[in-house]
């Protein structure tokens, strides 16, 4: 069974095996930094193995904003993004957001729909 928590700060070494199932790279040396500065976040754990995660960053005030939805290969199509999202999302309107945010790909337009995103023009700038 999947349980979905919030906030659990998991350890480096849990997320970077995370990281590399779902995204094909470690990610950064910690992500720690990352958490500790986010309104929340939210781990999807099957036991003790963190198999899926998503954060929420915000801009310190009414907006927070949906990062790195993420799950192990080996777990998807469970509707644990899904749970994931919504949990992010309550966690963010407990703490004050007003209005929440996501940018994706267009293949990943159907997930967000499904979680109730709405569409707007955004845009996006690699800086670097």
């Amino acid at each position: 069974m999947i349980e979905i928590v919030v906030d659990p700060f998991p350890r480096d070494e849990a997320m970077r095996a995370l990281w590399l199932k779902a995204w094909g790279d470690a990610g950064p040396a910690s992500f720690a930094p990352v958490l500790e500065r986010s309104l929340g976040h939210v781990g999807a754990y099957d036991g003790d193995r963190l198999v899926g995660f998503v954060n929420v960053a915000w801009d310190g005030g009414i907006h927070a904003f949906i990062l790195d939805t993420c799950v192990d290969t080996d777990y998807r199509r469970q509707g644990i993004a899904l749970k994931l999202v919504e949990a992010a999302q309550l966690a963010a309107m407990a703490r004050g957001a007003q209005w929440l945010h996501v940018d994706f790909e267009p293949g990943l337009e159907g997930f967000y729909r499904k979680c109730g995103f709405g569409p707007t023009a955004a845009g996006l700038m690699r800086l670097g």
